[in-house]
């Protein structure tokens, strides 16, 4: 069974709280952060530039979030503006809004009281990859079982660079709830890094590492130990991230894809024009220089020659709606 955070990640349900942009413990050289967001300040709920606290409220209703996922960077090196997020958030969603957050630091034990005071339910850990295999006895194993004694759930959460068997110790020692290991990627903040180490994509793949699906493998067998491959992040936890989104948000007239995606015409026509066609109120709203519309309807309006002109346009329901593809209709 895994992890509740993970269950509602892959339901989408996890809106990703991104608190902090630096992380002074050391530069990784697969640390996927893109240049927006690494070394910034800049908090961001999802996409959504985080300026007050609503802002956070807000992105979780738009979402219907379940739970939400402390990032960044390293939250711990924020601990202030961490513990206030995750109190926020337990005040207005309540006990059951589960929350997770990712870390490279060990903390110590005050930031794990502190860390289950304001809320927190379970804390992930991603040692050093140098100190991979030698972690007993240090800091690393103490620390599980502190996060344990203050009330969180300790794990770990690695990227599959290699097969390590020493993460499966800590598993049958009790020291560890779960050990998630990620699909070793690509990504535009790490790919000339990654090229330098010797590292290349698998064929046929935008973001995958060759050959790490196969150290995925080798630790999975063990009952503890869930993998994440990267077709799983992006057609589950984004798509169904979208989909819920896209339900929150979508107006009368538009329609929702199966990848979560929004649908809707879009013309330059007055709306005058429309009402002129007797186009009911519900099937458009007019914005400063266009119209936006039901898509099928403008395509129908277009062929009669009732419009000139528009198009179809499909974008994401997320809070800076990127749009994803444009159809001309002439």
């Amino acid at each position: 069974m895994i992890s509740k955070g993970c269950e509602q990640c892959a339901k989408g349900g996890k809106m990703v709280l991104f608190v902090y942009g630096y992380c002074d413990q050391r530069d990784c050289f697969y640390c996927p952060l893109g240049e927006n967001r690494k070394n910034v300040t800049q908090v961001y709920a999802n996409e959504r530039p985080v300026e007050t606290d609503d802002d956070v409220l807000e992105e979780a209703r738009r979402m219907e979030a379940l739970g939400t996922s402390i990032t960044g960077g390293e939250p711990q090196e924020a601990m202030n503006r961490t513990c206030r997020y995750l109190r926020l958030l337990k005040e207005e969603f309540g006990d059951d809004h589960h929350t997770h957050l990712y870390t490279g630091i060990t903390g110590g034990r005050e930031n794990m009281r502190r860390l289950s005071e304001a809320g927190l339910d379970e804390i992930r850990f991603h040692p050093p990859f140098e100190q991979w295999g030698e972690l007993h006895g240090t800091e690393w194993e103490e620390i599980l079982y502190v996060a344990r004694e203050e009330g969180l759930t300790p794990a770990f959460e690695i990227p599959g660079i290699r097969s390590e068997s020493e993460f499966l110790d800590f598993l049958d020692e009790g020291a560890a709830e779960f050990c998630n290991v990620n699909q070793f990627e690509m990504s535009d903040g790490n790919y000339r890094r990654m090229q330098e180490e010797g590292y290349e994509l698998e064929d046929g793949h935008m973001s995958a590492v060759e050959g790490s699906k196969a150290i995925l493998e080798e630790m999975g067998d063990h009952p503890k130990v869930y993998f994440c491959t990267s077709v799983f992040k992006d057609a589950a936890q984004h798509r169904n991230r979208l989909k819920r989104m896209a339900r929150t948000v979508r107006r009368e007239f538009d329609e929702i894809t199966d990848d979560g995606t929004l649908v809707y015409g879009k013309t330059r026509e007055p709306e005058t024009r429309l009402r002129e066609l007797g186009v009911p109120e519900e099937f458009y709203t007019a914005k400063s220089e266009h119209v936006e519309l039901a898509w099928w309807l403008l395509e129908e309006m277009v062929e009669e020659g009732d419009v000139a002109n528009g198009e179809i346009v499909e974008q994401y329901p997320t809070y800076d709606g990127t749009v994803v593809e444009r159809t001309p209709l002439a």
